[in-house]
């Protein structure tokens, strides 16, 4: 597993801000940043449209977090809900803690990992000889106030992503082995990515996806020829590319920034709450998860902008990402399920705006 940054010696990362169109995938990556309870995001689309580009390159812009220096769980320390057992146990003892800033992690999760990879593993011959909890941490360990990537995930065993979405929702992970449980923090927001000709992911799992983006291939012969010369400055020479990107990411990054610190204090009124959970019911989704992540979606897009009070466009920016994969499928309907909510909204607020597409 490697945590892919540009200074890290790996390879250099292109940078978000040249990313050419895919506006749909990236708002949806934003949101999640700001605010990581929307749940995460399942990207689908055709193959070589930058899907997995577009994800790296979302490191550059995460934020610096503090965490609890030489502990494998990026631990809080001042969240005790975010903080493994030795820090608790150390925090409980008032022992004095060593922390450090260090920026949002990013883990890549490989389609053949196996479950004591993902979970962590427990070494229970030193467990019962020596009397000690002997737990090797997996990548949920290592994703914990970070990020989780998991490209192709359609074609990931369904056990693994069942365990994935339950410690997504619960924000923790344990592991049982033979009599012996060990819980650990495990918060973190997931994105997958996959082709929807390689297959759809099972309907249960896809609702425990916040967001939903879909992806196509760009037709404007203008647009293509503009990606493919970027993408080739940016392979000559990636640093003379980045350098050039510097202002707009360092932009970007701030923004971001700014919205995390401004997004506890968003108001959405109660008649739009009311729309929203009306424009759920009229469309049959089921549960109330399409009702509370268009919530704080929308919530999160007026901290993006600067903005302190949801308004109607906000709620039309985000609710087709939020509510397109909680629909119903009919086999007979060829309309895209993100165009049904789009109407939805419109009957339900009693407008169109026209500067959504």
């Amino acid at each position: 597993m490697n945590t892919l940054t540009s200074e890290d010696g790996q390879r250099p990362v292109f940078p978000f801000t040249a990313i050419v169109g895919q506006e749909e995938m990236k708002l949806a990556l934003l949101l999640n940043v700001i605010d990581p309870k929307i749940g995460g995001v399942m990207i689908m689309g055709d193959r070589g449209t930058g899907k997995s580009t577009t994800v790296r390159a979302l490191v550059d812009l995460l934020p610096e977090i503090a965490v609890v220096a030489d502990d494998p769980f990026n631990s809080d320390p001042h969240d005790p809900e975010l903080m493994s057992e030795d820090v608790r146990s150390k925090v409980r003892q008032k022992q004095p803690l060593s922390i450090i800033n260090t920026k949002i992690s990013m883990v890549d999760l490989p389609l053949g990992a196996t479950e004591d990879r993902v979970c962590g593993s427990i070494d229970i011959e030193k467990a019962l000889t020596e009397g000690v909890k002997a737990f090797e941490p997996g990548l949920l360990a290592k994703a914990n106030r970070g990020i989780l990537y998991v490209d192709e995930v359609n074609l990931l065993d369904d056990h693994l992503v069942d365990i994935l979405l339950d410690s997504a929702a619960s924000g923790w992970n344990t592991v049982e082995r033979e009599g012996i449980s060990i819980s650990h923090p495990a918060r973190f927001i997931l994105i997958g990515s996959g082709n929807p000709e390689e297959g759809e992911l099972r309907p249960q799992l896809l609702d425990r996806f916040g967001m939903h983006a879909q992806v196509g291939t760009v037709k404007d012969a203008e647009l293509r020829v503009k990606i493919v010369e970027e993408r080739s400055r940016f392979d000559q020479n990636p640093k003379v590319f980045r350098d050039a990107y510097s202002l707009t990411q360092d932009n970007l990054r701030e923004q971001i920034k700014q919205a995390r610190g401004r997004l506890p204090n968003v108001h959405i009124d109660h008649e739009l709450r009311v729309n929203i959970s009306k424009i759920c019911a009229e469309l049959n989704v089921d549960g109330l998860r399409g009702d509370i992540v268009t919530n704080r979606a929308a919530k999160a897009l007026a901290a993006l902008g600067n903005r302190d009070t949801v308004s109607p466009k906000d709620i039309l920016t985000v609710i087709p990402l939020c509510l397109r994969h909680r629909l119903r499928k009919d086999p007979l309907e060829s309309i895209d399920s993100g165009l049904l909510v789009k109407e939805k909204f419109s009957q339900v607020f009693g407008y169109v705006s026209k500067t959504v597409g």
